[in-house]
């Protein structure tokens, strides 16, 4: 396994990676396989010490990193919980992450922390907290922080902005990059009654860092609608590979996660969602320089 002469092991090359999981620590260890990079939750290591941390140390030393919030609950209507900044700031302070992202989403009330990733209604008082919550992540870690995209069911009656229009401004101005999370389009799209490809169209890419991919789950709504849920627990639908071959088209290679967080499948299973993602972004690269050459 090597990395780009461009690239050091504190930064995320444009390859397919995927998360991290405890089930697959001795394999990635014993046999070193080849690939761009691997992610994990924050939250899953702010323990201290023990195997896991044991485990991510000798594999940070072999891989870049990329480090991926779920709880700092950028979206609640309350402040941010300082004691869990803390705690990410040492974290990242400790593994040297090449990224890391968060949810734009919340999870937090005053009874407590949800065990889910919630949506934010798209308005100008929720796109100031927003900001304001971004800003201090930022300032609070000393680095960029990436926003990613929800997966949502249903649209909130008091929303102002699109989707679209409201990551765009965030990023205006707080100066976030973003996660483009491609599953999440298709399900929230899919949900939502958009065009998928559209959304794709009209995103603020140039502000993309990261992409997930991920699986999902087929079910309807009361009404017999396509209703999808965000599972991660299956592979890649053939409809997100043509929308992330879409999007690297108007993106170029940009680092590329699979996500698979339940029903976690056996190492070579993973490695060759990754894979798949490589062929895709290399392929749809050498398609834009052959168009290019033509003209």
């Amino acid at each position: 396994m090597s990395l780009p002469s461009s690239c050091t092991r504190s930064c995320i090359p444009a390859r397919g990676g995927v998360g991290l999981k405890a089930e697959h620590y001795r394999t990635i260890l014993e046999q070193q396989p080849d690939i761009g990079f691997f992610e994990v939750h924050a939250e899953n290591y702010m323990g201290a010490g023990g195997p896991p941390h044991r485990y991510l140390s000798a594999i940070r030393e072999r891989y870049p990193l990329s480090l991926h919030g779920v709880g700092l609950s950028i979206g609640a209507d309350r402040a941010l919980d300082k004691e869990h900044l803390k705690r990410l700031n040492r974290l990242i302070l400790l593994y040297r992450p090449g990224l890391f992202s968060e949810h734009l989403a919340w999870s937090s009330h005053d009874s407590g922390f949800l065990n889910d990733l919630l949506p934010v209604p798209y308005t100008a008082e929720t796109l100031t907290r927003v900001i304001e919550h971004v800003d201090q992540v930022q300032n609070a870690l000393g680095r960029q922080m990436l926003l990613e995209n929800p997966s949502t069911y249903l649209a909130f009656a008091e929303s102002t902005y699109s989707e679209i229009d409201f990551i765009t401004e965030v990023v205006r101005r707080a100066g976030c990059g973003l996660l483009l999370d491609v599953n999440n389009v298709y399900v929230a799209s899919t949900n939502q009654q958009w065009d998928p490809f559209a959304y794709i169209d009209a995103y603020p890419l140039k502000h993309v860092r990261e992409v997930h991919l991920a699986g999902h789950t087929r079910d309807a709504d009361g009404k017999g609608r396509p209703l999808l849920i965000d599972t991660h627990n299956r592979p890649v639908d053939e409809i997100v590979w043509d929308l992330y071959a879409h999007t690297v088209r108007l993106t170029g290679p940009l680092p590329t996660l699979i996500e698979w967080d339940a029903d976690v499948p056996t190492w070579p299973t993973l490695q060759r969602e990754a894979e798949c993602a490589e062929a895709i972004m290399f392929a749809t690269k050498s398609e834009a320089v052959r168009r290019a050459a033509a003209r």
